[in-house]
């Protein structure tokens, strides 16, 4: 069978330039397409010609104020000693702002200037000729440009328009992208029974929704599954009617994917395989001097290929200049390496702490698209570079304001879904921002110890004394300022399948060959809680199947039974219940938030542990079952 390769490995500088370049050769950019809007429909596109005013405005002298008109030479004598008194009709007349001011009157004179006396208008300051009178055309003379080309039309110029009596306008045609998802195993919508293998089609979607943001306007095509014949009938159904093809994955060198010699029968490829990572496999070329991008079919590759590649292109097709996204200098949290030989694209989040921002690298897995919705920006490691040391200063481009940035209270450590609640809270009600990192309770403490955090989740059982957390904090954080406060008390258990069918009972059965377990990473409460229980009662880690295979939050091991990767794990109730599975119960613990208070502002502080107390707090997480909320918000320590 055929297969495709990667024709090469090009550089992204070398690549952009080298798309640009053929696509300007090919006259893509030459001539503007354009169309006639009512001016009503016109705002947010950009102007294809000039726009000239076809009425002068104002079209007659016009009052600037409320008043009096009158004629200035009455008026020269006019002072406090000696005023001025001036018959209605004949030396005045009443005038509001806009009013029409006759020929016979050359001057305004403010209603707060004039003292009526019967039928006259005394007066104790003369008047200058066309004071306070708007000359006809002082907005708009007729055949004065409003605009020129290539212009974003926003509100304002709308009702520029309006005024200069303007009835239509060119603007630019709004580029049309064909977009073809393709994959057998894409399914339009997720279902309850969705199959394994299956994958819910969305990276089109969030295509066309850049499409929209850019101007352009997305034509999405039916899903094509891996038949050559049938993205070959596809390409062909778009290509006279688009302005850009998408073809959303395909584009690497498995034995289904097509997209490189389709392109090649209808055009031209130009590059197949890009130095950047992710979205190494991209490829780009051109069909009827019409670009086609091929993206992969991970979603944060295909953003950002997305981005790197189809953004500049139809900003230039519409006239416009595609400006650099703002940037702020960070330090990074922990050491990244980085392949030397690609450009490598490295999503984060931002807080900033003792007045420094702080990056943080999150999971660099291609396929998990939660990434694009949680990042605050984007760190490019540039080709040549083995990567960016922990405390390093790094450039980040930002994907969110530096506004909300500023507002973000950053929580590393262990994961329970009560914090979730709290984030949704505080941004509802104050319009804080509240992200976590899920690293488990250790991983919590030692960001508290780096100052990288402005709290953590923890509950770590001191197996000497039978307490939470207050050993580890004496002993991890001896020369720091804490405050430890409990968020909730919760019940930790096994997780099963509905109705329990290996009829688990504890953890005994455990031992088990045939049940299979899913563990929680080292470092976490959960884990230090299940070595604790396997060690009083004498049971071997080493006889657990699975127990080296690990996750990093208790939903994540419930999704795990549920979607049968496991037969159990240990978590909480709340998990459980989230995804309609059985529990046993095996222990309640406390799960508390220590906060560093030289990190934290006091007023942060006070919303903070006024949004645990809050009634909606304590009912929407009472509500998820499992939880015991007699102690939260309570300090349980400080030092």
């Amino acid at each position: 069978m055929e297969r495709n390769i990667y024709i090469e490995n090009m550089p992204l500088e070398k690549a952009s330039e080298l798309f640009m370049e053929r696509l300007t050769q090919s006259g893509y950019f030459a001539d503007y397409a354009s169309e006639y809007l009512e001016v009503m429909a016109c705002q947010g596109r950009i102007t294809s010609s000039a726009v000239f005013a076809r009425r002068s405005s104002p079209h007659y002298l016009a009052s600037a104020m409320d008043g009096i008109a009158v004629n200035a030479d009455a008026t020269y004598s006019a002072n406090e000693f000696n005023p001025v008194n001036l018959k209605h009709s004949k030396e005045y007349i009443e005038v509001d702002t806009g009013d029409y001011v006759p020929s016979e009157f050359n001057a305004v004179i403010m209603i707060e200037d004039v003292n009526f006396v019967d039928d006259c208008a005394q007066i104790i300051k003369p008047a200058v000729p066309w004071q306070h009178i708007r000359s006809v055309g002082e907005d708009l003379v007729a055949h004065d440009m409003i605009v020129p080309s290539l212009y974003k039309l926003g509100p304002c110029e709308v009702a520029s328009f309006i005024t200069g009596g303007v009835e239509k306008v060119a603007v630019i045609k709004q580029p049309r992208v064909a977009i073809i998802p393709t994959g057998t195993e894409m399914l339009e919508t997720a279902s309850k029974d969705m199959p394994p293998g299956c994958i819910v089609e969305s990276n089109s979607r969030m295509l066309s929704g850049l499409c929209r943001e850019w101007g352009a306007i997305p034509i999405r095509h039916n899903i094509v599954i891996d038949d050559k014949e049938l993205l070959r009938q596809a390409v062909s159904e778009v290509k006279d009617d688009a302005d850009m093809i998408i073809i959303c994955s395909g584009s690497s060198a498995g034995r289904e994917d097509y997209t490189s010699s389709i392109i090649n029968e209808f055009g031209e490829v130009l590059v197949h395989g890009i130095a950047i990572k992710p979205g190494k496999p991209a490829i780009l070329g051109i069909i009827d001097n019409k670009p086609v991008i091929g993206v992969p079919g991970y979603p944060v590759s295909a953003q950002l290929v997305f981005n790197l590649f189809a953004k500049s292109v139809l900003y230039k097709k519409q006239g416009q200049e595609l400006t650099p996204s703002d940037t702020i200098q960070a330090l990074l949290s922990r050491k990244t390496a980085s392949p030397m030989g690609v450009d490598e694209f490295i999503y984060a989040n931002l807080a900033l702490i003792n007045d420094q921002y702080v990056a943080f690298p999150l999971n660099r897995g291609a396929g998990i698209s939660s990434i694009l919705v949680k990042a605050d920006g984007i760190i490019c490691i540039e080709r040549g570079s083995e990567g960016i040391n922990a405390g390093q200063s790094c450039t980040v481009s930002l994907l969110r304001s530096r506004q909300a940035i500023d507002k973000t209270l950053l929580t590393i450590g262990s994961h329970d879904m009560s914090i979730d609640i709290l984030a949704d809270i505080m941004q509802k009600q104050h319009g804080i921002r509240l992200i976590s990192s899920n690293v488990g309770s250790m991983g919590g403490i030692m960001a508290l110890r780096r100052g990288e955090t402005h709290f953590s989740g923890i509950h770590l059982l001191d197996s000497h004394s039978g307490e939470y957390n207050i050993a580890y904090l004496n002993k991890y954080l001896p020369a720091h300022r804490w405050i430890l406060v409990n968020l909730v008390k919760r019940e930790q258990g096994l997780i099963v399948k509905k109705g329990n069918p290996l009829q688990i009972k504890n953890l005994s059965d455990l031992l088990r060959h045939e049940i299979r377990y899913i563990n929680r990473q080292q470092g976490a409460g959960t884990r230090v809680l299940f070595d604790y229980l396997l060690t009083r009662e004498n049971i071997a880690s080493a006889a657990i199947n699975g127990y080296n295979r690990q996750e990093y939050t208790h939903l994540a091991v419930a999704a795990a039974v549920q979607n049968d990767a496991c037969d159990t794990g240990l978590g909480i109730y709340a998990s459980a219940r989230a995804l309609d599975l059985d529990f046993i119960p095996i222990s309640e613990e406390r799960y508390d938030i220590c906060i560093l208070s030289d990190l934290i502002s006091d007023e942060k502080l006070d919303i903070l542990l006024n949004c645990i107390k809050s009634s909606q707090f304590l009912q929407r997480t009472k509500d998820f079952g499992g939880y015991n909320l007699e102690l939260s918000g309570k300090i349980i320590a400080s030092q």
